[in-house]
């Protein structure tokens, strides 16, 4: 019976080292799942803050567009009156040139005639 219990106690101890062994492998996977779910978390928060960041320079980036435009509307009608203005003086200054030369046609003395 002394080899039987040699046998058993020798089947004992590697039982207890086998099961050591994989309590050690599960606390090994348990920390490295505690890790990734850190990870998991502090990626969650970044993607939380990255996206209210993108929502603030969303909604800058509208109003900028918008007064963007509003620039571009101001500046054509701008020019536009401008124009105007340019044409209505070419005119202006032509009428006058005109007036002013039938004026002084019209003040010139007249030159006898033979």
């Amino acid at each position: 019976m002394t080899q039987q219990a040699a046998a058993l106690q020798t089947y004992n101890n590697e039982l207890v080292k086998c099961i050591e062994d994989l309590h050690s492998k599960r606390e090994e996977l348990n920390r490295q799942i505690k890790q990734e779910e850190e990870e998991k978390d502090r990626l969650q928060h970044d993607i939380r803050l990255l996206s209210e960041k993108l929502s603030r320079v969303n909604e800058s980036l509208a109003q900028r567009l918008t007064a963007r435009a509003t620039f571009d509307r101001t500046i054509a009608e701008t020019e536009a009156a401008y124009t105007k203005i340019l044409e209505s003086s070419q005119s202006l200054l032509s009428v006058l040139k005109q007036e002013a030369g039938n004026l002084s046609k019209a003040t010139e003395p007249r030159r006898k005639e033979h």
